[in-house]
C-alpha cells in the first residue's frame, strides 16, 4: 500500500499551512533526507525532508495551494515494487500518522496567539506533475539552496546552476548570493530571471480609465497574519503612549571604548546602540517588574524574568528574535546573540523557542533615521518599547543651552495591564540606565 505524505506540523499549535512549491515530481525517486516541497507558514517558508525511501506516485496537492491543514495527505510514496494501480485507493485511505510524514529541516514559524482564520472549504485539486524548481546545467541534479536564496537569487537575476554552495551538503545560502553579487556574477537573461516558475513572474499590470496602472501582489501567509494579530492588537488591546528623550552621548563613548577594547576571534565582539538598549529594557524591567506583564482572562501575569523580543526585518514580513534572560547577561553576550539571531531569522532558521514566548518587545527604526514613533503591540504581550534615532538637539543643561545627542524611546502600553504611573517608573528607571552606562556594567 502507498505510503501517505502528510502536510507536517511545524509548530505546536501550527494547523495549516501554503504547499508554497514542489521540489520532487511524480514518478522521481525519493531517499531520506532528501527535500520535498517548501512550506510557508506565518514567519517563513522552509523545506521539509522526506524520511523514507521510495517513488513518488502521486501530488495530491498542487504547489501554491493555501489553507493545507496540518495532517492531510500531500503526496503518495511508492516503496520499491509496489503497483501504482494502488494509488487511487491509498489517495481516499484515511490518514495516519506515518513515519514517511516529512520533517522539517529549518524551524518551525510561530502559530498566532489568537485563533487562526478559518481555511477554504473547498479541498485543493491534485496537481499536475511541476517542474523541478531549478537544474544544473547538466538537467539532472537539482540545485539546493534556502528559500532566501533563491529569492534573492531571482531579483537579482543569478543562475543558481552556475553557484556553488557553502553550506550543508553544497546548499547555497545568502552569503553565497552575496559573494556572487560582489564579483559581479553574469546575470541571467531577463525572461529566463523573472521566471523559474509560472509562481515567481510578477502580476501584469492593470490599468483602468482614469486610474493610476497597478499590480496586485497576492497575501503571504506571514502578511496575513500580521494583518489579523495587529489589527487584533488595536481593536482588543487599549493602547496608550508615553515618550521619554535620553541623552545617548555618555553611552556613545562607552561603546567605543569597549568597542576598541574587543579581542579578535573568539570572544570579539562589536557593541550596537541597540544592545544598550535591550540590556537598559531588561535591567529597568528587574526594577520595575509590573512592567513585565501581559493579560489573561483570568488574572494579569507577571514574568519573573526579562525575555526581550527585538523586532528583526525579513522578506515580505517581520519576526521578532527573543533574548531569554536578558537581565542576566552582559552587553558582549546580548549583542553577539542578537547578531547570531538576527542573521538566521533572515534565513528563514530559527526554532520555535528562538521566537515565541518574550515577554516584552523593543522596535528599533533609528538606523533609518526616525526620530520617533508608536508601535503597535505585539499580542500577547502588554509592553514594546519603540526606540528612534540619535540625533544632536539643543537642550538647557543648568540655565544654558547646549548641545546634545538625544534619543527619543516611545512605550506602547496595554492599559489592561500596566497603568500610567508603572509605565513612567519604567521609563525613568530605563532612561538612567540609558544616560549613566556604566551601571550596566555592573
Amino acid at each position: 500500500m502507498p505510503t501517505q505524505i502528510l502536510m507536517p506540523a511545524l509548530s505546536p499549535t501550527m494547523t495549516e499551512g501554503k504547499l508554497a512549491k514542489w521540489l520532487k515530481k511524480e514518478g522521481e525517486a525519493v531517499r531520506a533526507g532528501d527535500a520535498l516541497a517548501e512550506i510557508e507558514t506565518d514567519k517563513a517558508t522552509m523545506e521539509v525532508e522526506a524520511v523514507d525511501e521510495g517513488t513518488i506516485g502521486k501530488l495530491l496537492v498542487a504547489e501554491g495551494t493555501d489553507g493545507v491543514k496540518v495532517n492531510t495527505p500531500i503526496a503518495l510514496l511508492l516503496a520499491e515494487g509496489e503497483d501504482a494501480k494502488t494509488l487511487a485507493a491509498a489517495a481516499t485511505a484515511p490518514p495516519k500518522p506515518a513515519p514517511s510524514a516529512p520533517q522539517a529541516t529549518a524551524p518551525a514559524a510561530a502559530a498566532p496567539a489568537a485563533k487562526p482564520a478559518p481555511s477554504p472549504a473547498a479541498a485543493p485539486a491534485p496537481a499536475p506533475a511541476p517542474q523541478l524548481a531549478a537544474e544544473r546545467g547538466n538537467g539532472q541534479d537539482r540545485v539546493v539552496a534556502s528559500p532566501l536564496a533563491r529569492r534573492m537569487a531571482q531579483q537579482a537575476g543569478l543562475d543558481l546552476a552556475n553557484l556553488r554552495g557553502s553550506g550543508p551538503h553544497g546548499r547555497i545560502v545568502r552569503a553565497d548570493i552575496e559573494a556572487a553579487l560582489a564579483k559581479g556574477a553574469p546575470a541571467l537573461p531577463r525572461a529566463a530571471a523573472a521566471a523559474p516558475g509560472a509562481a515567481a513572474r510578477p502580476a501584469p499590470m492593470v490599468e483602468l480609465p482614469g486610474a493610476a496602472p497597478y499590480r496586485e501582489v497576492p497575501h503571504s501567509t506571514m502578511r496575513k497574519i500580521i494583518a489579523r494579530r495587529l489589527t487584533e492588537a488595536k481593536q482588543q488591546q487599549p493602547h496608550f503612549y508615553i515618550s521619554i528623550d535620553c541623552e545617548i552621548d555618555a553611552l556613545l563613548k562607552a561603546r567605543q571604548e569597549l568597542n576598541a577594547r574587543a579581542p579578535e576571534g573568539k570572544g570579539g565582539y562589536k557593541l550596537s546602540v541597540n544592545d544598550f538598549v535591550i540590556r537598559a529594557a531588561a535591567l529597568a524591567l528587574r526594577k520595575v517588574p509590573a512592567a513585565n506583564a501581559s493579560w489573561t482572562e483570568e488574572a494579569v501575569r507577571l514574568y519573573a524574568r526579562a525575555d526581550i523580543s527585538v523586532a528583526v526585518a525579513i522578506p515580505n514580513g517581520l519576526i521578532t528574535p527573543v533574548i531569554r534572560g536578558a537581565d542576566q547577561k552582559g552587553l558582549a553576550e546580548i549583542s553577539n546573540e542578537m547578531k547570531e539571531l538576527a542573521a538566521r531569522a533572515r534565513e528563514g532558521k530559527l526554532k520555535p523557542e528562538e521566537f515565541q514566548g518574550g515577554t516584552f518587545s523593543i522596535s528599533n527604526l533609528g538606523m533609518y533615521g526616525i526620530r520617533e514613533f508608536a508601535a503597535v503591540l505585539n499580542p500577547p504581550q502588554g509592553v514594546i518599547l519603540a526606540v528612534g534615532a540619535g540625533e544632536q538637539r539643543a537642550v538647557v543643561k543648568e540655565g544654558a543651552l547646549a548641545i546634545a545627542t538625544v534619543m527619543t524611546s516611545t512605550l506602547s502600553v496595554d492599559h489592561r495591564v500596566v497603568d500610567g504611573v508603572i509605565a513612567a517608573e519604567f521609563l525613568a528607571a530605563y532612561k538612567k540606565l540609558i544616560e549613566d552606562p556604566l551601571t550596566m556594567l555592573l
